[in-house]
């Protein structure tokens, strides 16, 4: 499998947007296995060797992390899909970063009362880079 990395071209604001930006670029040359993932409550399209942004796990950077939440596994010749998840399928990945995305600015405004409301927030997140994708046997 060969990994395409387009974002030494493009320079991102964020690291969250690099992992994001370099995740949807990936190319698989060779290697058709990919698995479909939940996390944090959203779904992911994974390969191995690919960088994942997940929302924040309680893991400390350099360890290995094992999401068993699989719906989805294409195989070379063969898919398994899960209802809701496949028993005894997981994915592992290793933790290269924890980190925050950029500031969301949330501007309340009510006109003609004076009102006006400035809040701001920044999304936690772990990076993972999936090393092994688990098919149950």
């Amino acid at each position: 499998m060969e990994i395409v990395n387009i974002g030494e071209r493009f320079k991102p604001l964020d690291i969250f947007d690099h992992f994001m930006l370099q995740n949807t670029f990936i190319l698989m040359m060779g290697e058709t296995m990919y698995a479909v993932i939940e996390s944090g409550g959203k779904q992911y399209k994974v390969v191995p060797g690919a960088i994942v942004a997940v929302e924040r796990l309680p893991a400390e950077v350099g360890t290995t992390v094992k999401l068993d939440r699989v719906l989805l596994i294409q195989g070379d010749n063969d898919l398994t899909i899960g209802t809701p998840t496949i028993a005894g399928a997981s994915v592992t990945g290793e933790v290269v970063a924890q980190g925050r995305a950029g500031k969301i600015v949330v501007f309340k405004k009510k006109r003609r009362k004076n009102y006006r409301r400035t809040r701001g927030h920044r999304q936690a997140y772990t990076s993972l880079k999936i090393t092994e994708i688990k098919a149950a046997q």
